[in-house]
């Protein structure tokens, strides 16, 4: 029983930790904030490439 008790607090703390990012990450924005700093970048990388483009 002892067992069993130590795995469910272990599986509730662990829970609390993925909720406690998931909550810091949708407070603070930061999934769009990494997206726009990947989309610059990406931009950045093909503003650099040669353009080609022929009618």
């Amino acid at each position: 029983m002892k067992t069993l008790f130590s795995i469910i607090f272990t599986i509730i703390k662990i829970l609390s930790v993925v909720l406690g990012v998931l909550f810091v990450i949708y407070f603070w924005n930061l999934d769009q904030k990494l997206m726009a700093w990947a989309y610059t970048q990406v931009n950045n990388i093909f503003d650099r490439k040669k353009q080609d483009i022929k009618f």
